[in-house]
């Protein structure tokens, strides 16, 4: 599955290349931007012919093809056509049909897979404009459909997979501008509607897939410095000045699974009110996010004890910012996950908890944390990841908890904190850096809940003894009924747990 997610990204590069974004402002100019833009991607563009018919060049039998590291893309358009309007903008259309291949050689345990991509833009056209060192497209199309057929093992085998995709009313930009070998790529589009649909099956295993999906109201955006793209080592290709910075957002989302895996039926259907993901990357820093809400999920099968099974949450999120690469100064990091209002549905419940003991109220887990760390390696650099060993890649320098909140079953615990690290202290605490800072953490409803797991058999009496014990260790009643407040704190070598040394 993996190289499938590879080869998919490819192709959506590959499509991007071959729906003529890359273009100038008189045609011969266009057509050398594109050729330009095509190598800086590390592909090669070959032709029958492009020559000039009026107004007009017309470039046939144009192929484009890449290979890199046992993945390979070729691409083949019958006609591309670069029109002068006489106003200083190119109009660029093409075949309404085009194919693409995208191969993997495997190896190992890998076998060998390709996938045969067809895609038609009927009415699609590009309109180029500015100047050769900074270029600025706008592009409509009314529906494009794209299909796949993915298959893996020996040449000749047949179809694992067939993939159709529709989109409807897709708009967008891009401006191109610098050098042939270091091209930067700023764009945006919109899609109104995108339709899925998947095929799958394994004759051996008895197992096939089905699936269908439909997303609305699509926006994305994006940034790139391609130079130094076709390096085999990602941290000199980041060291030269590669970089991208991209997100996307999205409406509701619907979907629908059938799976039958050994001739036993699953089906699986949700519903998404909006998303969202971003990812930037560039010498310094990797940051990454995603996010949903109201977010809906059913699931039935012959292996699933009870007739279905609903999950639904209000919103989920993950965010990560981290340095890459080593140097000098400290670089922030920052770390969210978090899942809001997770609820099951009743028949979970029953099995759980038949005597109604628990409350069945949506949970909630949010961790929130953000620091600075300094780096001594290249963390994308392969090779001096390995000759690392068990040594850590950096200092871990601050550490501060913006939210900690666990919500469930009555019980709630939040908290905050903040670390400062010793990095010339590796002893007194074991090998980690000597820390300086306090959590504030605070705990309701906890022995109710207790009691409740006792009841239901989960806990034994002595289970809950010694965690009343221990809580008494380290917290102390509150304010409010059946309360707990806690501050751990490391500070003068020592830890503290309200005000007590412990170490």
């Amino acid at each position: 599955m993996q190289k499938w997610k590879l080869a998919g990204s490819t192709a959506a590069m590959a499509l991007i290349s071959a729906t003529g974004a890359f273009a100038d402002v008189t045609p011969e100019e266009v057509w050398q931007n594109w050729q330009d833009m095509s190598a800086s991607y590390g592909q090669t563009v070959t032709t029958d012919s492009a020559a000039r018919d009026g107004d007009t060049l017309v470039v046939k039998g144009l192929k484009i093809a890449a290979d890199k590291d046992g993945n390979k893309i070729d691409s083949a358009i019958d006609e591309v056509r670069f029109k002068d309007k006489g106003d200083g903008t190119v109009e660029v259309t093409m075949s309404e049909t085009y194919s693409m291949t995208l191969s993997t050689e495997g190896g190992g345990e890998i076998e060998p897979s390709q996938m045969d991509v067809t895609i038609s833009q009927p009415g699609s056209v590009a309109i180029a404009s500015g100047t050769a060192a900074e270029t600025a497209y706008a592009f409509t199309s009314p529906s494009a459909t794209i299909a796949i057929k993915a298959k893996e093992g020996t040449e000749g085998a047949e179809p694992a997979a067939d993939i159709g995709v529709t989109l409807t009313n897709l708009t967008g930009r891009y401006l191109v501008a610098g050098p042939a070998d270091a091209k930067t790529l700023d764009s945006e589009f919109a899609i109104e509607t995108l339709g899925l649909t998947v095929t799958a099956a394994d004759a051996d295993a008895s197992s096939d897939v089905k699936m269908t999906a439909t997303v609305a109201d699509i926006a994305g955006k994006g940034m790139g410095n391609f130079v130094g793209i076709d390096m085999a080592e990602l941290s000199d290709a980041l060291k030269a000045g590669f970089s991208i910075d991209g997100s996307l957002t999205h409406g509701a989302v619907s979907f629908n699974m059938d799976v039958v895996e050994g001739g036993a039926p699953t089906k699986l259907a949700g519903s998404i009110e909006s998303g969202s993901f971003a990812m930037a990357m560039d010498q310094g820093k990797l940051k990454y996010s995603s996010g949903g809400k109201g977010v809906e999920l059913t699931l039935s099968g012959a292996d699933i004890p009870i007739p279905e099974v609903k999950l639904s949450y209000a919103e989920a999120a993950f965010d990560l910012l981290m340095p890459i690469s080593k140097s000098e100064e400290a670089s922030d990091f920052t770390f969210l996950t978090k899942i809001v209002d997770l609820s099951v549905s009743d028949e979970i419940w029953a099995m759980l908890d038949p005597a109604g003991s628990l409350p069945r109220d949506p949970a909630t887990v949010i961790i929130d944390t953000k620091g600075k760390a300094k780096l001594t390696t290249d963390i994308m650099n392969e090779a001096e990841m390995a000759a690392l060993g068990e040594a850590p890649p950096g200092e871990l320098q601050s550490f501060d908890i913006t939210e900690l909140k666990a919500k469930i079953a009555g019980a709630e615990l939040t908290g905050t904190g903040a670390f400062t690290f010793d990095n010339t202290d590796m002893a007194t605490f074991g090998g980690m850096p000597a820390p300086t800072g306090k959590l504030d953490l605070k705990l309701t409803g906890g022995n109710g809940l207790l009691d409740k797991l006792v009841a239901l058999g989960v806990l034994s009496d002595e289970d809950a003894m010694g965690a009343r014990m221990m809580m008494s260790m380290f917290a102390n009643p509150g304010a409010g009924e059946d309360e707990l407040t806690s501050t751990l704190e490391f500070k003068d070598k020592g830890f503290y747990a309200n005000g007590q040394k412990l170490q």
